[in-house]
């Protein structure tokens, strides 16, 4: 590699002025809590730094502290350190709203997100978030969690990483009439297989209709 394909190999520091929202994008996608070291080497900036601002965003949506528009108030969700790193959830003021909303769905009919969640989860499972919403091209934390509670995946370890890994469930197979994984259509080569997956969303929605 030249000294110019080199350079331009390396990571670009994020903007000050655009930190905080270059923060908050990694953390809305990450599915797993954000260590400062792994913030701080994607956004090339420094790690003191990197702390700073998951304080103030913190503080920030707790309605402890202005916010850029200079006003204050608490957010329906918050930042908080876990397992070593940092991540974003539901206020906790909210649980029990947020806990209806989600097992409220249960007898209702899957949205389009969630059956194609459920068709990249069935054929590369066990996946982890990340890897769905690579395939997807967009944050699935809500119709994963959605799936869960409904019973049609479940937790299947983690990685190395300590992200969680995610399979279907014997609940999934009933609500397809299928007596085993090896029973579902095959899909080829790879995910994702535009037609492929319609077809099988559209299966997916056949059999799960009243």
């Amino acid at each position: 590699m030249s000294a110019v394909e080199s350079a331009a190999a390396l990571p670009v520091p994020v903007p000050e002025e655009e930190l905080r929202a270059a923060v908050e994008a990694v953390l809305a996608v990450a599915d797993e809590p954000v260590t400062v070291v792994a913030l701080a080497q994607a956004l090339d900036r420094d790690e003191q730094l990197i702390e700073a601002v998951l304080e103030s965003l913190a503080a920030e949506y707790a309605g402890e502290k202005p916010g850029p528009d200079g006003g204050t108030r608490a957010r329906g969700f918050v930042l908080r350190r876990a397992a070593g790193g940092w991540r974003l959830a539901s206020a906790p003021r909210f649980s029990e709203l947020v806990e209806r909303f989600v097992i409220g769905g249960a007898t209702a009919r899957l949205s389009q997100a969630a059956l194609e969640t459920l068709a990249v989860i069935a054929y590369r499972q066990p996946v982890t978030r990340g890897r769905i919403a690579a395939v997807r091209g967009v944050n699935v934390d809500g119709v994963v969690r959605t799936l869960h509670a409904r019973g049609l995946i479940e937790e299947a370890g983690t990685e190395p990483s300590g992200a969680i890994l995610y399979r279907t469930t014997g609940e999934f197979l009933e609500y397809l009439g299928l007596d085993s994984l090896a029973d579902l259509p095959p899909l080829a080569p790879y995910l994702p297989d535009s037609s492929a997956l319609g077809d099988i969303e559209d299966e997916i929605t056949g059999r799960m209709l009243p």
